[in-house]
């Protein structure tokens, strides 16, 4: 981080089905955020989004048993916070939708959530009015997923990009370079977008993570202890179904 520079305080936020929640998915927390502080920026915090049970995936465990999980594998962090507002809703939301409530109770002084509340106190008290960045947080999976036909509106592509900005980790056998050099909604947009090589590779996945459970492989070191205890304890995944 360039001391000259006042850096600009950034929260990240991930969605998706944390159906497992992974070690991977707390991975990509510390790699956007080495490669975010390294550029200028302050991150305060992190935020996990687990989806709607409307989002009604195949093998989708409930809200609440996903919620539980995460709660457990954010235990270590001092820093990576859940948020069950998604949760909470009538039914499924747009990641447009989701990153402006967040964006808004983050910077809302007198906010009610705890995540906000923790992340709050990271900063001077006299501060005031707050003025903290979100950005996305996702993998190049979900960055290429913007080309799928009927899966995300033109305008929500811009709102994300434009509005808030994307950290995306660049898995091995992927190319978002390429993706957004094909783009020109996202060529146009670029430079809110934020590309972090995986060096250390790693290709755990709650797919495949479920697919071990199933049959009844060792997923031990893949994902937390105590989430895998949880698993145990309340039998999710053994389903050829899931």
């Amino acid at each position: 981080m360039n001391s000259c520079i006042k850096p600009t305080r950034t929260v990240l936020l991930a969605v998706g089905s944390f159906n497992p929640p992974t070690n991977m998915h707390m991975r990509i927390f510390e790699l956007a955020k080495d490669f975010l502080q390294k550029n200028d920026h302050e991150v305060l915090g992190g935020i996990i989004s687990p989806v709607h049970d409307q989002y009604a995936k195949k093998g989708l465990v409930s809200a609440s048993h996903r919620c539980s999980m995460v709660k457990l594998a954010v235990e270590t962090s001092n820093w990576i916070n859940i948020s069950e507002w998604e949760t909470q809703q009538e039914g499924w939301s747009r990641t447009a939708e989701t990153l402006c409530f967040h964006k808004t109770a983050l910077n809302d002084i007198h906010s009610e959530y705890e995540w906000a509340k923790k992340i709050h106190a990271k900063m001077p008290h006299e501060e005031s009015p707050l003025s903290i960045n979100l950005k996305l947080l996702c993998g190049a999976d979900l960055l290429e997923s913007f080309a799928v036909p009927g899966l995300w509106k033109d305008e929500d592509i811009q709102d994300i990009v434009c509005n808030y900005g994307l950290v995306v980790i660049s898995r091995s056998g992927s190319n978002p370079q390429l993706f957004i050099y094909e783009s020109d909604l996202l060529t146009r947009l670029q430079r809110n977008i934020s590309i972090v090589p995986e060096w250390i590779t790693n290709e755990i996945s709650s797919t495949k993570i479920r697919r071990a459970l199933r049959r009844e492989e060792s997923v031990r070191y893949l994902i937390s202890d105590s989430v895998l205890n949880y698993i145990q304890s309340n039998h999710l995944y053994t389903s050829l179904a899931g």
